[in-house]
Order: structure tokens, then C-alpha cells, then sequence
């Protein structure tokens, strides 16, 4: 079966508001900002085709939420020109600016308690080389714990101002609890420092209404120092259960080895 196209110039014959015309009347669109193209009339003359005018878009939107070209003006000024100054800054203060930097000489400081730990348990007359394995660990995670927090300091557009570190003790034997119980203990007590050191800078992102500092903090460090607290807590509880004898080197045995051992 042969099948016979029309011209397509007939698709564009209306002859009113039809039902089945593909276009409405030209009368019906005269109220609609629309004009009408004389190139594209039919050869009976009845035919018209609309096209929006010119000045259809001319007129303002109501009701409009968000206007990002106005609304980035603002955002625009505020852009530096200055080579020295961060591009990547916004809602950053100078007080939680200020707070990271004194929290990463907190995380430096404890870890270069902790490696002065690592140096004196694998000393050839110490010889406890599972405490010096975890003091040294111990040194190596805050001090990633600096660099995190030095990473996120650029991130936000702030300046990383490295500060002293004091010398730490080179000496851990105490004359009633003995090196391992005293450094645990010390070791406890430096990590619930961080931990108060850690809420305080969680307090100066939460003023200054750093959302994103606050989840950096929470999400970050937060629940890492309560796992770290539990667990050397634990430590200090067997090693006052062990005393200054045999039993130190069964417990440094299992801090070398694994906890496995230990049945």
C-alpha cells in the first residue's frame, strides 16, 4: 500500500480555534506577548503561525524565591584581591581560627610526651618493648591527629601558626607505682586533656556558629578519644592489679604481641 504524504506547509492551515488544529486562533494569542510570521501563510491565505515577540521577557517575575545573579553581587565584593589573602575563606572566624592552631600544639605536645615514653621503655635497661611500641603509636596518631587538623586549617582558608612545644620528662619510674603504672596513668591523663582541650574547640565553633567546624570536631576526634580514654583506663586498672613485678612483663608481652595471648 502506497501512502501519500500532504504538504507540510497544510500542518500549518488553521482556520480558527479548532479542536484538532495543531495552533490556537491568531485572536487567541494576541493577549499572549505573540506576533505573527507572514512568511509561513498557506496558498487559500488562512493560515498563521505564532512566534513569541520581542519583548515577551521584558517583563519582571513575581514571586521569585532566589535570584542568584543579585544575590551573588554580595559574594562577589567580598572576593579578595589581595595575593596574601585566602580565596577559599567564608563564615571562617578569627576566634576558631585561633582555636585550631592552639588545639594542634595541644595534639604536638602529647605526642612528643608519648615518644619521650617510646624512648624510655626501649631504653637496653628498661626493655619493655610492648609499652614502647604503644607509647611510640601513641606519638605517631596525635601527631597525625596535628596534620588533620592543620589539613583542615587551609581547607577553610586559615593560617597554620606552629607554636612551642615544651621538653617533656625523660624519667617515668615512680618509687611506689613503678615506670609502666606511672606512664599509663600519665597517658590517661593526657588523653582526657585532649579530650577537654577537644570540647573546648567544639565550644568556640558552636559560638561563633561554624557549623562545619562543629561536625569536623564531633565527627573527627570526639568519639576516637572516648574509645582511646576506655581503653587505657582498662590498662591502668591491670596494672594496678599486676603490681611492680612479674606481671609488668606479661602485660607488656600482650601490649607487644596482642591481646590474645593473655588467657
Amino acid at each position: 500500500m502506497l501512502l501519500k504524504a500532504s504538504p507540510a506547509i497544510s500542518l500549518l492551515n488553521t482556520t480558527g480555534d479548532n479542536p484538532g488544529s495543531l495552533f490556537p486562533s491568531v485572536s487567541s494569542l494576541s493577549n499572549k506577548n505573540l506576533s505573527v510570521s507572514p512568511s509561513f501563510r498557506s496558498k487559500t491565505g488562512s493560515g498563521h503561525v505564532a512566534c513569541a515577540s520581542k519583548g515577551a521577557n521584558n517583563k519582571p517575575l513575581t514571586g521569585v524565591v532566589f535570584d542568584p545573579f543579585e544575590e551573588v553581587k554580595k559574594e562577589l565584593n567580598l572576593v579578595p584581591n589581595v595575593p596574601q589573602v585566602s580565596l577559599a575563606r567564608q563564615k571562617f572566624t578569627d576566634g576558631s581560627e585561633a582555636a585550631i592552631n592552639e588545639q594542634i600544639n595541644v595534639e604536638y605536645n602529647v605526642s612528643y610526651v608519648y615518644h619521650a615514653m617510646y624512648a624510655y621503655f626501649d631504653r637496653d635497661n628498661v626493655a619493655l618493648k610492648g609499652l614502647a611500641k604503644f607509647f611510640k603509636e601513641s606519638s605517631i596518631e596525635e601527631r597525625e591527629h596535628a596534620e588533620k587538623l592543620m589539613e583542615y586549617q587551609n581547607k577553610r582558608g586559615g593560617k597554620v601558626k606552629l607554636q612551642s612545644i615544651l621538653m617533656p620528662l625523660t624519667e617515668f619510674d615512680h618509687t611506689e607505682k613503678g615506670d609502666a603504672l606511672y606512664a599509663m596513668e600519665l597517658a590517661l591523663s593526657l588523653e582526657k586533656l585532649t579530650n577537654e582541650k577537644l570540647l573546648n574547640l567544639r565550644n568556640v565553633a558552636e559560638k561563633n556558629n561554624d557549623v562545619q567546624l562543629t561536625d569536623f570536631v564531633e565527627s573527627e576526634f570526639l568519639a576516637e578519644q572516648v574509645d582511646a580514654i576506655k581503653k587505657i583506663s582498662e590498662y591502668v586498672a591491670q596494672l594496678r592489679r599486676v603490681g611492680k613485678g612479674h606481671g609488668v612483663w606479661h602485660f607488656d608481652q600482650m601490649l607487644l604481641h596482642g591481646e590474645e595471648i593473655v588467657a
